[in-house]
């Protein structure tokens, strides 16, 4: 069968990688894809990236099952599109995409079904969302409403972040920005798979947001992640989907808009292990999916097509027990102005347990250049999520473009610092 994979980033080249193994898939076709797609002689780039354009394309090819990865397709409509064509796609409606679209709409959702999350208001003034600020203080965490990549999001340690936020945020007409209480705790990622009323949980994952060691510096897309996550004990396991995914599937069905795809939540966990949600995505997480997949051992295009039938009460989810872990490789000036063109040399081969996800990445005339912030996610399978960063540091190190920036540290919440050596015994 044939299988579309519509994106082009990290988390499309997972998804196409992991579809290409399948036993019923003989084609997997990414639309736009990137270098590394384009270099897998399993795979075939599509240069289509319309919604219209998508539909015409799978449909002419008979394409099985299509898979949505970016959240911008999701936004404008590219399911419901393909749905009103008799075309089967994996993905929520528009009107369910708002839980990402649309923070103003996802808080206001969580609001109304008791969905635990931080308090919140929502502006267009800047004047009142200054003094709202001003009312508060920091820290604070101010939002842009509709999709910004993974970036739209500052985390203000002091009042003067949370201004300048706010100038930049309200820009433009029809600009709204959420401004929402501070959160301490430690984040993870939770991402189900639902298919309008049955949800199957993936494996849990952590990733690491800011550019720098030590979680320093301004929010990225992502700089890393690794599965499992050791937070989310089983005991957190029942209490997010009790208290939140849970009810966030039977409140939109229940709003008219049932959701079908993935559904990310963004969890923020307390030192007693109470979770609440940071945020809502209508998708894989990049670069959780990377780290996801290289552990998951069920059939994808099986779970893909259960889930599209209405099935998911019928799948057990088979894991890697493995840690797996995954570090982000970016571009010069990344993430305010990535620089693309360099060339990137050094890739290793992949195996089973050592995969390089391409994200920012375009082949010209045979050679490998950068074209994006997040170019490349090294990830890799260890015993542990120390020998797993080991490994995929090991092969970080051999991987070579002008300005590389990664973060060697990703996963250290999970790995315990060793112990101190004993004191010497004290002088007689």
């Amino acid at each position: 069968m044939k299988v579309l994979v519509i994106g082009g980033g990290g988390r499309e080249h997972a998804l196409a990688w992991k579809l290409k193994q399948c036993e019923r898939v003989h084609i997997v076709f990414v639309a736009p894809g990137n270098g590394g797609t384009a270099a897998d002689p399993g795979l075939r780039n599509v240069p289509i990236t319309d919604p219209a354009r998508l539909a015409d394309f799978a449909a002419a090819e008979k394409v099985a099952l299509t898979v949505v990865g970016p959240e911008a397709p999701l936004a404008a409509g590219v399911v419901d599109l393909f749905r009103a064509r008799g075309l089967r796609i994996f993905g929520p409606t528009q009107a369910a995409a708002q839980l990402e679209s649309s923070k103003a709409f996802a808080k206001e959702f969580m609001q109304r079904h008791g969905i635990p999350t931080a308090l919140y208001a929502t502006f267009t003034d800047a004047g009142a969302a200054h003094a709202h600020v001003d009312r508060h203080g920091a820290p604070i965490v101010v939002k842009a409403d509709g999709l910004a990549a993974g970036k739209g999001v500052v985390v203000a340690m002091i009042a003067a972040e949370a201004h300048a936020a706010i100038d930049h945020m309200l820009q433009g007409e029809g600009a709204r920005v959420v401004i929402e209480d501070f959160m301490a705790g430690e984040e993870a990622s939770f991402i189900v798979m639902c298919d309008g009323t049955h949800v199957v949980s993936l494996a849990t994952s952590q990733d690491h947001k800011r550019i720098f060691e030590g979680d320093q510096g301004p929010n990225t897309g992502g700089m890393g992640a690794y599965s499992p996550a050791p937070v989310v004990t089983p005991n957190v396991h029942a209490r997010v989907m009790q208290d939140i995914i849970l009810p966030t599937v039977a409140g939109m069905a229940k709003d008219g808009a049932p959701y079908t795809g993935f559904l990310y939540a963004g969890l923020m966990i307390d030192e007693q292990g109470r979770p609440r949600t940071v945020e809502f995505n209508c998708r894989l997480g990049d670069p959780e999916a990377q780290v996801i997949l290289m552990r998951l051992k069920s059939d994808l295009f099986d779970l893909l097509m259960h889930a599209t039938e209405g099935t998911l009460d019928q799948v057990a989810l088979q894991w890697d027990r493995r840690v797996a872990l995954g570090v982000v490789m970016a571009a010069h000036g990344y993430p305010a102005t990535p620089r693309s063109g360099d060339a990137i040399t050094g890739l290793p081969a992949g195996s089973a347990e050592l995969q390089v996800f391409h994200a920012g990445t375009t082949l010209e005339d045979g050679r490998l250049l950068t074209s994006g912030g997040r170019v490349l996610c090294v990830t890799a399978l260890g015993e542990s999520v120390r020998l797993a960063q080991q490994q995929a540091l090991l092969a970080v190190r051999g991987i070579r473009f002008d300005g590389a920036q990664w973060r060697n540290d990703i996963g250290h919440r999970a790995i315990k610092p060793a112990s101190p050596p004993a004191a010497p015994p004290a002088a007689a």
